[in-house]
């Protein structure tokens, strides 16, 4: 697989994020063994940059992922977070907390459950209304200076708040959410319907992340760059597990759905050219934003693991970009 650098450290230029593996979506597939098996192909592959959280499963994703590196720990480039916690178990009703304190422990808690003595990449996860950003962002820069955590980034935030904790200890990641249906990162206005909201209580106008990150030597990095598998074209329906998050975004609502499926027809007649999946071209539209981006597509099939690492190696030409970029923005709030 091509590579691309994290922190002056080559990683696979497709990553992974690991939270489907425990949550969120169509949980009667969840298979601890299996997820374990695709970790290690995926290192196997070069896909080296990992992607989980605290917050994914309650810990459970962190536990998943530290068997899965046991023994082969120095092969990855490993990413976790801190700053959001389930509230209540049922509703998975998540909340902030990002107190000084929080970050200290629950990187204890991470660094448990992952088997590991550092943290390669430490996210704060949401930033908290309820608590100074340099107040949280001061609590994560001492546990770089205690070697519990060699590099720090930021999740769904600002180029305010960016530049705000760049000016304390450097950032070196910023993750968000971007693909073909959701470009609020990218600063474009009108990027997506309700691109405001975060899904979390909060609400901002992100300005040019990705450029942000691209001037001050950060990586960006996209989460569910396949939207939510819908862009890899085998979500026609809106049939899904109620425990499957899809089940109540706007975005999947059967109306909202059938208007966005044109979205999907435009990256089927470019994969079609290229003699490539829709998911590769998905993908690749997201490497084509800048050298900096390493996009992390989540999965737990072992096929569509290998189907979005060719991505890496697929080259849209400047025609393809074009249409894509011209694509409408999609029906339906992210959240």
């Amino acid at each position: 697989m091509r590579e691309r650098k994290f922190a002056g450290t080559p990683v696979g230029a497709v990553g992974l994020g690991c939270m489907g593996m425990s949550w969120a979506y169509t949980e009667s597939e969840r298979d601890d063994d299996a997820s374990v098996a695709l970790l290690r192909e995926a290192l196997d592959l070069g896909v080296t940059f990992l992607d989980t959280a605290q917050v994914y499963g309650a810990g459970h994703n962190e536990t998943l992922v530290g068997r899965a590196l046991a023994g082969r720990r120095d092969e990855a480039v490993l990413a976790t977070k801190t700053g959001l916690v389930v509230e209540d178990p049922g509703t998975r009703r998540l909340v902030r907390q990002a107190t000084p304190e929080h970050v200290a422990s629950s990187a204890e808690d991470s660094l448990r459950r992952l088997g590991t003595d550092v943290i390669d990449l430490y996210y704060l996860h949401r930033v908290d209304p309820e608590v100074p950003l340099a107040d949280t962002w001061g609590a994560m820069a001492e546990l770089v200076a205690a070697g519990k955590a060699r590099h720090l980034g930021l999740s769904e935030v600002t180029v305010a708040q960016a530049a705000e904790a760049h000016a304390i200890h450097p950032v070196a990641a910023v993750q968000s959410e971007l693909s073909l249906w959701t470009r609020d990162a990218l600063g474009a206005p009108g990027g997506s319907a309700g691109a405001a909201s975060d899904g979390h209580g909060g609400a901002a106008e992100a300005g040019d992340v990705v450029g942000w990150c691209a001037a001050n030597g950060a990586a960006f990095v996209p989460f569910s760059p396949l939207g939510r598998g819908f862009l890899t074209g085998t979500v026609t329906g809106a049939d899904f597990e109620d425990t499957d998050f899809r089940a109540t975004n706007p975005r999947f609502q059967e109306e909202a759905l059938k208007a966005n499926l044109r979205i999907v027809d435009a990256v089927r007649a470019v994969a079609a050219r290229h003699g490539a999946t829709p998911a590769q071209v998905a993908i690749a539209w997201t490497l084509a934003q800048g050298a900096h981006v390493i996009p992390i597509p989540g999965t737990k099939k072992v096929r569509y693991l290998r189907d979005n690492a060719g991505a890496a190696d697929l080259d849209l030409t400047a025609a393809d970009l074009a249409g894509l970029d011209a694509l409408p923005a999609a029906v339906g709030g992210r959240y």
